[in-house]
């Protein structure tokens, strides 16, 4: 397989981000370069130049690409390349401490180098874990195992839009990836209806992603964003305060407030808050006091704020598997329907905002996946969508000046998309 396949199967040096106006973000110090980015050559003779593929000589060797199957282990796959069980042995008991064997996974790419002699042995066995990490299983000698990074790059771009059937679809229109919507709903959570937009809502937004060998991977960091919800339009200027980067509005409030505007990503909204909505199972009409997100099976459901869990249990003829979560003496929020809980969530856990607390299901009286949540304002149901939610702490006044110099330069930069 081609080297050029094989990362397009997968998907790490930053480049430093300037806007070009009159401030200049300190993104160069947070990045560390990697060694050897750089070469310099002193001496005139000739040099031979080696191309290297996991800080191995390629042109020594004859490469074998492959994808783990399912069912595939480190074992089988070693021994389907000539080693033997005892080869295999040496192997996982030096990968210790480095590795663990048992982890490989169905999916990932992975290398195998053999030597040019008569005999071809196997000398080097390459398991990509992600597309930034992999593993040298270098099988000379006393065998050993080591790991490495690839070379990652930092691109920025830009893109705008306007919402006609989802903000999912407009980000395909408008030539970045979907998942960026996702970054956008995150950041934007606790101030906009990411599953009540309306058409010809807006966004534009200038961003970093991530990426190896040429190919982007779903890794973002927003410089700046717009984005226009009815007759109103917000922005999300990043500003670092007491060690900590978060996003504020053009008046230097943040964004992120007590609780988030829905405890799951960007979906889809199958049934509101109502007091008389007809059941697809029971067929008949009555209240449904929550919200209901269509989401499939497995989809992480999130606290909304933080809290104890005070409810964990199962109700096979309505909630299914469900957890109740206490905020404070005015708030309780419960999650329904979900396919299991999160490791070690059970009564009396405290939760923070956003920690996966469990999964969406279709557990107890169900049509299909979905999550039913449901908010409780002092002991009487409310409706989710219009929950209250103050904002984290401010911009300073200390820091005031320092950030109107931001929010003017990216305000002016959005504008000029």
């Amino acid at each position: 397989m081609e080297k050029n396949t094989r990362r397009n199967i997968i998907g790490g040096v930053a480049i430093a981000l300037a806007l070009g106006i009159a401030v200049t973000l300190a993104v160069t110090e947070q990045r560390a370069m990697t060694p050897g980015d750089e070469v310099e050559l002193t001496d005139s003779t000739e040099v031979e130049q080696l191309t290297c593929e996991y800080g191995i000589p390629v042109d020594d060797y004859d490469i074998r690409y492959g994808i783990v199957e399912d069912n595939q282990t480190l074992s089988t796959l070693l021994r389907s390349h000539g080693l033997t069980p005892g080869d295999v042995h040496r192997l996982t008991e030096k990968a210790e401490g480095t590795f663990d064997a048992r982890k490989i996974r169905s999916g990932q790419a992975y290398a195998v180098f053999y030597s040019r002699d008569s005999v071809a042995e196997v000398r080097y066995f390459v398991y990509e874990e992600s597309p930034r990490s992999y593993v040298v299983f270098d099988l000379a000698g006393e065998y050993s195992v080591r790991r490495g990074e690839n070379p990652v790059e930092w691109q920025r771009k830009t893109a705008k839009g306007s919402v006609e059937t989802s903000l999912w679809v407009a980000m395909q229109e408008a030539g970045a990836s979907p998942l960026l919507a996702v970054t956008l709903s995150n950041i934007f959570g606790w101030t906009i209806d990411f599953f009540g937009l309306q058409k010809e809502d807006g966004f534009k937004v200038i961003y970093e992603q991530e990426y190896v060998d040429g190919h982007g991977l779903d890794s973002f960091h927003v410089i700046a964003a717009s984005f226009t919800h009815g007759d109103s339009t917000y922005y999300a200027i990043p500003f670092t305060q007491e060690g900590e980067e978060l996003y504020y509005n053009e008046r230097g409030n943040s964004l992120e407030g007590a609780f988030l505007k829905a405890p799951l990503d960007y979906y889809r909204i199958s049934s509101r808050f109502s007091n008389s909505r007809y059941h697809p199972v029971l067929k008949r009409y009555r209240a449904h006091h929550g919200v209901d997100y269509a989401a499939p099976t497995g989809t992480p459901v999130y606290a909304i704020g933080d809290g104890t869990v005070i409810a964990k249990s199962y109700q096979a003829g309505g909630a299914g598997n469900y957890l109740k979560v206490r905020h404070n003496s005015v708030y309780t929020t419960t999650y329904m329907h979900l396919s299991r809980f999160a490791k070690g969530i059970k009564v009396g856990s405290k939760v923070k905002q956003k920690e996966v607390i469990g999964y969406v299901g279709s557990t107890g009286l169900s049509t299909g996946p979905h999550l039913d949540f449901r908010v409780y304002e002092n002991g009487k149901p409310i409706n989710p969508l219009l929950i209250k939610s103050q904002p984290k702490k401010p911009i300073s006044e200390s820091n005031r000046a320092a950030f109107a110099i931001v929010r003017d330069s990216l305000v002016t930069a959005l504008a000029g998309l």
